[in-house]
């Protein structure tokens, strides 16, 4: 071997090997949220009124905030007559009632497998049965989720000791779940509620909705023998969370969130041999590509994409949006 090719060599060895996720970044619910706000303002101008953050992503929303979006955390701060949006993580009823009784132009971006939960609560109650909700107490999905049903035939299940202690009324029970949950720990969970209650019926389908089921199966590729996970993704986000948890169980010596990688502090990855980096499905891949940018400028690096599965869902607008 030459001794270019012995350098080359050398070089290749000490480059930092990044095992990148697929598929990570933006689902097709949090796509069609952003796009319901984008699709907004070009319709109707600003301002546009938000309810809570569209998505979980401080980037996302101050783009959209930066353009005419305005985020209110209750109906009563919107204008009279301008346009106000659900966000992705779904609504009680109360809210709708309330958006009727003061006429709001109102643009439901609600994530249709968030919906399909809402359907399968208001179901199983009409059909006579107690729901057991899995699920992050305050999360804004679950706010939605419990209250579809009256609060004396629905409850909330944080972990496998509430599935343990609860002591539902005699009768039929049914599960939902949350869709952003750690698929392991979900699992447990229900074990737990199938050996104390047989009959419980649950979804035909996984309430975890596809793209959290991906990202975390893609994140369990990546992990093993990593040194560091890197998940880019809100604080705030659960499925994001749920990746650095995921990572972490799954191999990795150690795995974080990656709020903004601008300011991502590079020391992290320093002795670092093998890296993993991912994203929650609330942040755009524009915020992968600034971690990787960053990376490369302070070392030589390899990065190997690990392919799970391709994605292809998408999901049809709002039909207010659809029909302009």
């Amino acid at each position: 071997m030459s001794n270019a090719g012995r350098d080359e060599d050398r070089e290749a060895r000490r480059a930092l090997r990044i095992r990148l996720a697929a598929p990570r970044g933006f689902c097709a619910g949090v796509e069609r949220a952003v796009r319901s706000v984008e699709e907004a303002l070009a319709m109707f101008g600003a301002p546009v009124f938000v309810r809570h953050e569209i998505v979980h992503n401080a980037h996302v929303v101050n783009r959209l905030r930066s353009m005419g979006a305005v985020f209110v955390d209750e109906l009563g701060d919107v204008v009279a007559g301008r346009p106000v949006i659900l966000s992705a993580h779904g609504a009680p009823p109360s809210v709708y009632d309330e958006a009727r009784a003061r006429s709001l132009m109102t643009i439901d971006a609600t994530c249709p497998l968030v919906s399909k939960v809402h359907n399968e609560v208001r179901r199983h109650v009409a059909q006579g049965r107690q729901v057991l909700v899995i699920g992050h107490q305050g999360h804004p999905e679950i706010v939605g989720t419990m209250g579809q049903a009256p609060i004396s035939r629905i409850s909330l299940i944080t972990s496998i000791a509430d599935a343990e202690r609860i002591s539902p009324p005699p009768g039929a029970i049914a599960y939902a779940t949350q869709t952003t949950l750690s698929l392991d720990e979900t699992a447990a969970i229900i074990e737990v509620l199938k050996r104390r209650f047989p009959a419980i019926i649950g979804p035909h389908r996984s309430d975890i909705c596809y793209a959290t089921q991906n990202r975390q199966e893609a994140v369990k590729k990546i992990a093993p023998g990593a040194d560091l996970v890197l998940v880019v993704g809100s604080a705030h986000s659960s499925n994001s969370r749920r990746l650095v948890e995921t990572a972490t169980l799954a191999g990795a010596k150690k795995a974080m969130l990656v709020e903004d990688p601008e300011q991502f502090d590079l020391r992290a990855i320093i002795g670092a041999a093998v890296i993993g980096i991912t994203a929650g499905a609330s942040a755009p891949e524009e915020l992968v590509e600034i971690l990787l940018t960053r990376i490369a400028d302070t070392t030589p690096v390899s990065i190997e994409t690990i392919d799970h599965v391709e994605e292809d869902v998408v999901f049809k607008q709002p039909l207010m949006l659809a029909a302009g």
